[in-house]
């Protein structure tokens, strides 16, 4: 029987759409809405079907950026075929997204064991919350916001991609806001660096899902709440998205510092006082 009813799924769903893109932790939302709801968060259904409702978000992601992602892999392709054709900045962009995947894939599966247990504790998304906002303040200050997306390179992808590896060992850093806050250091603008963080993010994420659905079906869980959660996810993600890109261009990022450390305060006091149990 599975864990999380078809109610939870579309709960969890929408938790899933409206934070995997903003910089306020998805993984940390969702295992505080699970807590809440006494979903057993350590169950192995549960954290396959967290894994695999991602894959809606990046459908949404795929369907947003869908033009800019044909003219990337057509540069890519004929790049492949023509080598007078490999100057060109999307025909590198597509190896650098690659390349940049490489090692949060590596740790993923290296630290597998870590990530679904001791790491997955709720004390851990509580203190990511307030650590991981500390950065992104400190990034949006430092940063001179003088570089758009054209202006990116391989040491910028890989060093963005690679920052991924602190959201995946400690639930509630965010992916989104790690990548965001080291494009930031490195001195792209908001709206390059949220981009940035939305490409790099698509095979990282989409792997995680596949990889995990294995694992959600022979773990018991039904399938009809995963397509539920998927599909309410996808459809959330993709009004989160635009909504993103548009507060960005206008706004500092200090509106999800302070929301994260709120949240991250609130989940202590829970935690304290038995509340919510990790």
């Amino acid at each position: 029987m599975s864990a999380i009813s078809i109610g939870q799924a579309v709960i969890l769903g929408v938790v899933e759409g409206v934070t995997e893109f903003l910089p306020v932790s998805s993984t940390g939302h969702l295992k505080i809405t699970e807590g809440l709801m006494n979903i057993p968060v350590d169950d192995k259904s549960v954290v396959a079907f967290t894994a695999v409702i991602q894959v809606g978000a990046i459908a949404a992601v795929l369907l947003y950026f869908f033009k800019d992602i044909v003219r990337i892999m057509g540069a890519w392709g004929r790049g492949l075929r023509h080598r007078d054709q490999r100057h060109h900045h999307d025909y590198k962009f597509a190896w650098w997204v690659v390349y940049a995947t490489v090692p949060v894939v590596i740790v993923g599966l290296a630290a597998k064991p870590l990530i679904d247990g001791p790491l997955a504790s709720l004390w851990v998304v509580a203190a990511s919350l307030v650590v991981g906002s500390a950065l992104m303040w400190a990034a949006d200050q430092m940063g001179r916001h003088k570089r758009g997306e054209d202006d990116t390179t391989l040491k910028d992808a890989l060093l963005v991609g690679s920052s991924q590896i602190l959201a995946l060992l400690f639930p509630g850093f965010s992916r989104s806001g790690a990548t965001m806050s080291t494009g930031l250091i490195l001195d792209l603008d908001r709206v390059a660096a949220t981009r940035l963080s939305f490409f790099l993010g698509i095979p990282a994420l989409t792997g995680a899902g596949l990889y995990e659905l294995k694992d959600a079906v022979g773990a018991g869980a039904d399938t009809t709440p995963l397509i539920v959660g998927t599909a309410v996810s996808f459809v959330v993600a993709y009004a989160s998205i635009a909504w993103l890109l548009k507060f960005i261009a206008r706004h500092s990022f200090n509106v999800f510092v302070v929301y994260r450390i709120a949240v991250g305060a609130l989940l202590f006091a829970l935690l304290a006082t038995g509340t919510l149990n990790t």
